[in-house]
């Protein structure tokens, strides 16, 4: 194979794959639509349906009329030999022969009336089932792709929602660390201020126990006070 060749296989294979991409995208949209086409097309049957049972009725009737007549002239017939009138009995008689041609004509007809109607009944009443089996086949599809869209969003979302709280935690130690430095440098500006102003050395001899302070300069002032009474 040439490089020509190999080079135009690649490329319709690739027009191949894109268009199977781009129908696997549309399937549920093209099934609604072929779905639909089917429907019309069914209830266009029904419609013919209608037609052939109606001019099967009307053949019936046109028979059953028909019969009616050949066994009312029969009967003229019989009646006019017993009275002795053969020729009105010869013109009943090709009475009865016409209506009995007119009736298997009409016979005929109803025949094929009768039928192409059971034919149609069969043939619809299938394609009405296949197409309640592929209805509920696509409910299934549709639910099991909802089902599929849900997981791959919740799946997402939980990435998602981990990265989140990944980053607020990071954030929340940032805080914390802020806070515990600032915590420090109050200590320490604290701590100067005492320094500068003498208060930290009072602390310091306090501590030491070479200066009273506090409770103990409060007890000591009583003890005196008491003492020049």
């Amino acid at each position: 194979m040439s490089v020509w060749k190999k080079l135009f296989t690649a490329i319709k294979g690739g027009a191949n794959e894109a268009a199977e991409a781009v129908v696997d995208n549309q399937a549920l949209r093209i099934l609604d639509q072929e779905i639909r086409e089917a429907k019309t097309e069914l209830r266009r049957s029904d419609e013919a349906l209608v037609g052939i049972v109606a001019k099967r009725k009307l053949s019936q009737q046109k028979v059953d009329s028909f019969n009616l007549g050949i066994t009312e002239y029969e009967a003229h017939a019989r009646s006019a030999m017993d009275k002795g009138q053969q020729d009105l009995a010869l013109e009943c008689a090709q009475k009865v022969a016409s209506l009995r041609n007119e009736q298997q004509a009409e016979q005929t007809y109803l025949d094929q009336f009768a039928r192409s109607e059971q034919s149609l009944r069969s043939n619809i009443a299938q394609a009405k089932d296949k197409l309640r089996q592929l209805e509920q086949q696509v409910d299934v599809v549709k639910a099991t792709e909802s089902v599929q869209k849900a997981q791959s969003a919740v799946s997402a979302s939980q990435v998602g929602a981990n990265t989140k709280m990944h980053t607020a935690v990071s954030s929340l130690e940032r805080i914390k660390q802020r806070q515990t430095e600032k915590a420090a440098q109050l200590e320490a500006a604290a701590e100067m201020a005492a320094e500068q102003s003498g208060s930290a050395l009072d602390k310091k001899l306090a501590d030491a126990g070479l200066k009273s302070g506090g409770q103990g300069s409060a007890e000591d002032e009583l003890a005196r006070i008491l003492g020049r009474q």
